[in-house]
This record gives structure tokens, C-alpha cells and sequence, in this order.
């Protein structure tokens, strides 16, 4: 009986959003969107919880990973208020989610999000490098396959594929996310003496133990490798960790105390875990850009369109008002801010060179000159766009590139065309772009009057159209209303955060939105702002986007000492490791290399007596940047200070935040 009456309230609820879906789907469209198709789904409370556990798909392979991420997205909703209004993941066709207990507000509010997600996923091309598989879910669903038939393998302990697994999701960020994802070829020339294929080869020998010891002991190994000639490898660092030890690790036989080679099950898994980590990366990479570019065009659907309804808006409106006011760093409250300067910035140098190019206005003489107030009036969507009277649809004239004349004519031949719920359907893409231009909205009318010396120079500088204006009327009349949107759609192709925060947070926006960093003080033991400059804003932001805000560690040598100990090195970028995180880290690699592992970083270190001495003057005292080693055996962890010769490479003067593939520069 329930489960009936489940279904007939989901397909009723399916049946209600059919409208919205299609309608959404056309004005995506029609704003200059190109998203994938999305199939919807509704379901209930605790599968969307599921949906959100296992990252937006409903097959992933067996793991107590996803009981837990369950756990805490429940708990989230039962104790924190937070609330599950849809997920979609990146595939061709996309699928969505929609929670039936939402309101129909809500649900209206979820698709249109969704659509510019779907838009994003499709033309993004972080997400083509790495994620643009043609049926992801399928995908995902044979990994599931194949880990839950090692799983159930009687030759193979359960316990032991769990653990495998555990180990390397430790590492699954440490792939190299600038490069496109490739299989790693398991048949790949080893380089370096292996020293486990040494022990093979003794073992094959049968000698006692004595006789081992005796004559074929460390020692003497040791004393078969000329140091001269020693093997370093690879030759640059390798980001891609996961892969590194697919290709040239071992697991560890603690029976055998050594290394041994890795079981054919042990390879396929890091290998899918890996293709995975591959898949997740852009969304990882573009979680501020992906945000604000979905709640920019939703609020355009949904109160420049009048989406929601009168009776909808409300609930609209406060729920949308809660998700970008949430505390800790927003991306949707970021990144919504940062598309719309970029927009507004781009409106503006657009107008700027209009009002340039008329006579008797130089760029030293433009606030003087120009009644901004009045251009604004001028640059206001004229009567024909900026309603639509259903009575006065015969008066439209002809030829008016801003009118969808399809529309027009199904109207006035008396087909039910609903112009006064959709009035957008009237529009092209050029009419919806004067409709809901950026600069003259109530929040932006100042973006022009406010503009720079420095910047008006240096777009009168580049400004080589020599058409001229005989009035501000005039030039105002040829504005293209398309300029900011289309600029977005270029960044929105090419950028992650990093790439997307470094171009486009500059002092401007950082003083129009508040935007200050903040530090913890040694001297004060408490958290004070410490700078309102762009650069430190951006800098503070980037390092929780650079390498998905984690570490970043590559391989920088796999016969460390000549002995085919892995050597690990930390980029520091100013912030510390957590040791205790590291060592932890360091037990699990250790496990896919089979042998010795070794880890390099700087670390920071206040002297007792600079500490005092700074609090008494109220200023924070200099830290002492040292190197230091970790190393891990499969029992001890040894630490050693090392010389700053051996570490000085890992110090960035400057974080390296350039992530755009070298092609994308030019």
C-alpha cells in the first residue's frame, strides 16, 4: 500500500514538472546556453541522501566510504537544518535529482540550476580533458561490477580488497590534473636495479639463512651498486602519484617481510580508482566557476523571467537569499559574485569605447563630460523588449532581430502560446540580452561613473576604430547588449577556479564586496584581518583551489638512496604539512611501494624567545623555514633535519598558480 502510494505521488509530481522541464530547457536555450540533455528523476528523502553519498549515481563500487558520507549527509539534515534541493552529475544525457518533498518553488529553482550545470558540463573543457565520457553512469556502474567480483572471490579476501581500497583513495587527489587521462601501460621497462627481484632470485636458491646472511646480506648488496651510476627516476617530478604506483609498485608481504609483485586485482583496482579520481577532477577544479555560473542563470530564469511564480517568489527568494548568505567560503556566493562583475566589467568597457569614439570626450575629460545618469536612461531596454502587451502583438514591425517572428506569427494565428506566463518566448537571444542588461539594474547603475583614470587610459590607448559619434545618443544607440554575455561564455569554456579567481578578483571587486584575509597571530594567539589588498585576497583564496586545496606532492625519485626507496617531495607553498597526517599518509603508500618510503618538506618553526618578545610589542615574530625528512620502513618513522641546499627547490618564491594548459595561453 505505501510503496503504491509512493508512486502515485511521484509520478504526480513528475507529471506537475513537466511543464517547468520543457519550458526551462527552451529558455536556457534562447539565453545562449548549450547544455546536455537532462532526464529528471524524483525521488524521496532517503535516496537522494544515497544519490549524494555515492557522488550523484546510483552504482559505485562496495566501500564504507559511502555509508559514512550517508551518515553525515542525514545527520546534516536532522540536526544542522541543511537541506538536499538536487544533485546532477556530469553526463550525456545529465541526470538530475529532485527531492519530491520540495516545494514546487524549489523544484522550479532545481531545474534551472540544472540546466546551466548541464551546460557547463557540456561545454567546459576541463570537463572534456578528463570527464567527457559518453555514459559516465555506465561507467561507474562496471567499476562497481568488477570490485564487488574480487569482492565476492573466494580466492581473495574481502578484508584484504578493503583495505587495498583504502589505501589508495588516501591518494586520490594526487593525480595530475593538468594533464589528460591516460591508462597506465602496465608493461612499461622497470628502471633502476629492483632489489624484491634480487630477493626472488635468492629465494630461488634455496640458501639457508646463515649463508644469506653470510654472503648475500645488505651489505654486500649495497656494495653491487656503483653510486656513480646510480639510476634516478623520473626525470621530472610526477604528479600523478596514483599512476607511479600502479606502474612500478609492489604490495607488501608482511609473512615475507618484502616486497612482492602486485596481484592482477590489485592493479585493476587502482587503475578504476584512478580513472575515477579523473572523472571527479573537474568538477573538484570548477566547484566556485560551476556554482555561481549555475545561481547566475537561474536567477535570470527565475526573477528576471518570472520563473517562479507570484505565489512562488517568496519561497524562491528566501531559500536563494540562504544558500549564498551560508557561512565559510561560498562558492556559490563567490562565484555569483565574480560572473556578474565579470559581466559588468565587460558592459562597461564596451560602453566606454562607445562614449570614446565621441566628439569632444578623451579619457582625460570623461567624468567631467558625460551625464551618466542620462546614458543609463538611454541604455534602458526599449518598450518593445521590455514588456509584452498580448493586445498590441499586430504592431510589432517587421525585420527586428531582437523578435522571435516563429513566436510572433504562431501568436497571431490564435495557437495557444502563453506570452503573458512565458512573455521570453516572444524573444531571440538578442531581445532576452536587452531585456536583462547588467548596467542599468539598480545594484550596477554606478559600474560606469566609477571606472578609473588608469583604466579609461588604457582602453583609450588600444581603441584603434576610428568610427566616430557626433553625440552620446548616438553612440549609445550601436551598444551591442550581447558583450557581457558572450565574454562569460568564452571563460566559461576555458577556466577553472584558480584560473578564473586569479583573472577576475581584482581590487575592485574585492572593495565593492568587503573581501579582507584574515591571520592567526602568535603574538595574540587569536584570529585579527590582516590585509583588504586584491593580491593577499586572491592569494588566501587560491591556495584552498590550488591542487583541489590540498598539498601538493610529487614523485621525485623511485631508487631513493640507490635502494628503490620512493622518494616523496611536499611543494611548499607556505603552509606546513600536518606531520601527523603525513605519517599517516606515508603507512598507506608504503603498502603500494612494498618498501621504504621517504617524504620531503619544509617546515616552520618559532623560537621560544622571538615569541615573547612579539607579544610584548604586539607583532608577529619570524617563523625559521627548515627542511625536514620523514621517512617510513614499514615499522619506524625516522625524521632528520636536512640541509636548506637539499629542500630550496621545494620553496616557491611566489605561488605557481598557473593551471591552463600551455595551448590556452596564446
Amino acid at each position: 500500500m505505501n510503496n503504491t502510494a509512493d508512486d502515485i505521488r511521484m509520478q504526480r509530481e513528475a507529471e506537475e514538472l513537466e511543464e517547468p522541464v520543457e519550458e526551462a530547457s527552451r529558455l536556457a536555450r534562447k539565453l545562449g546556453l548549450d547544455p546536455y540533455d537532462v532526464n529528471y528523476w524524483i525521488v524521496d528523502y532517503d535516496e537522494m541522501n544515497e544519490l549524494i553519498a555515492y557522488g550523484g549515481f546510483q552504482q559505485r563500487y562496495p566501500h564504507w566510504r559511502w555509508g559514512m558520507q550517508y551518515d553525515r549527509q542525514q545527520k546534516q539534515g536532522q540536526f544542522l537544518g541543511g537541506k538536499a534541493f538536487e544533485i546532477v552529475n556530469n553526463d550525456n544525457p545529465a541526470h538530475a535529482f529532485l527531492q519530491i518533498s520540495n516545494s514546487l518553488a524549489d523544484q522550479k529553482a532545481v531545474i534551472t540550476h540544472v540546466e546551466a550545470h548541464s551546460d557547463f558540463f557540456a561545454n567546459n573543457e576541463w570537463f572534456a580533458m578528463f570527464s567527457r565520457d559518453p555514459n559516465a553512469a555506465s561507467l561507474l556502474s562496471r567499476h562497481a561490477d568488477s570490485i564487488r567480483e574480487y569482492m565476492q572471490d573466494p580466492e581473495i579476501d574481502r578484508g584484504e580488497v578493503e583495505r587495498w581500497i583504502d589505501h589508495a583513495l588516501c591518494l586520490e587527489d594526487n593525480i595530475d590534473q593538468h594533464r589528460r587521462y591516460e591508462p597506465v601501460d602496465p608493461d612499461g621497462d622497470p628502471v633502476g636495479p629492483d632489489l624484491a627481484e634480487i630477493d626472488d632470485q635468492l629465494d630461488e636458491l634455496d640458501l639457508s639463512e646463515e649463508v644469506r646472511r653470510q654472503v648475500f646480506d645488505e651489505e654486500w648488496l649495497d656494495d653491487q651498486r656503483d653510486d656513480d651510476e646510480a639510476v634516478t627516476f623520473p626525470e621530472e617530478p610526477e604528479r600523478d602519484i596514483l599512476a607511479f604506483l600502479q606502474k612500478h609498485g609492489r604490495q607488501y608481504d608482511p609473512e615475507a617481510g618484502k616486497a612482492v609483485e602486485m596481484e592482477d586485482w590489485q592493479e585493476e583496482i587502482l587503475e578504476i580508482l584512478r580513472r575515477e579520481a579523473y572523472y571527479f577532477a573537474p568538477q573538484k577544479m570548477t566547484k566556485v566557476l560551476n556554482e555561481g555560473w549555475a545561481s547566475y542563470w537561474e536567477s535570470v530564469m527565475m526573477s528576471g523571467e518570472n520563473f517562479a511564480g507570484a505565489d512562488e517568489f517568496i519561497t524562491y527568494a528566501d531559500h536563494m537569499s540562504k544558500v549564498l548568505s551560508s557561512g565559510g567560503l561560498n562558492p556559490y556566493s563567490l562565484g555569483l559574485e565574480l560572473w556578474e562583475y565579470v559581466e559588468n566589467t565587460e558592459n562597461r568597457r564596451h560602453i566606454v569605447e562607445q562614449l570614446l569614439r565621441v566628439e569632444g570626450i578623451t579619457w582625460r575629460n570623461f567624468h567631467d563630460t558625460i551625464d551618466f545618469e542620462q546614458g543609463l536612461d538611454l541604455l534602458e531596454p526599449d518598450d518593445l523588449v521590455a514588456s509584452v502587451d498580448p493586445e498590441a502583438l499586430d504592431a510589432i514591425p517587421a525585420g527586428d532581430p531582437r523578435i522571435d517572428y516563429d513566436t510572433l506569427d504562431a501568436a497571431l494565428s490564435g495557437e495557444d502560446v502563453d506570452l503573458e506566463t512565458y512573455p521570453w518566448k516572444l524573444f531571440t537571444y538578442f531581445g532576452l540580452a536587452e531585456r536583462h542588461y547588467s548596467l542599468v539594474q539598480p545594484a550596477n547603475r554606478g559600474y560606469i561613473a566609477r571606472i578609473s583614470m588608469e583604466e579609461l587610459e588604457r582602453i583609450s590607448r588600444y581603441l584603434f576604430d576610428d568610427e566616430r559619434y557626433a553625440s552620446v545618443e548616438e553612440a549609445l544607440e550601436d551598444v551591442d547588449y550581447t558583450v557581457g554575455w558572450e565574454r562569460m561564455r568564452e571563460i566559461r569554456e576555458s577556466h577553472n577556479d584558480v584560473t578564473f579567481i586569479d583573472e577576475f578578483l581584482t581590487q575592485e571587486f574585492v572593495d565593492e564586496h568587503d573581501y579582507f584575509t584574515y591571520e592567526y597571530m602568535h603574538s595574540s594567539d587569536d584570529y585579527r584581518a590582516t590585509s583588504t589588498d586584491y593580491e593577499d585576497v586572491k592569494k588566501k583564496l587560491m591556495l584552498q583551489f590550488t591542487n583541489f586545496g590540498k598539498p601538493t606532492i610529487a614523485v621525485a625519485d623511485g631508487n631513493y638512496r640507490n635502494r628503490n626507496e620512493l622518494l616523496l617531495e611536499h611543494q611548499y607553498n607556505g603552509v606546513s604539512l600536518d606531520v601527523e597526517q603525513a605519517k599517516d599518509t606515508l603507512e598507506r603508500v608504503f603498502e603500494l611501494w612494498g618498501r621504504p618510503v621517504a617524504l620531503r618538506t619544509i617546515i616552520k618553526t618559532y623560537d621560544d624567545h622571538d615569541l615573547e618578545v612579539a607579544r610584548r610589542r604586539d607583532r608577529e615574530p619570524e617563523p625559521e623555514e627548515t627542511g625536514f625528512e620523514i621517512r617510513y620502513d614499514g615499522m619506524d618513522f625516522a625524521e632528520e633535519e636536512l640541509d636548506w641546499t637539499e629542500v630550496e627547490h621545494l620553496a616557491a618564491t611566489d605561488v605557481d598558480y598557473d593551471t591552463k594548459p600551455d595551448e590556452w595561453l596564446a
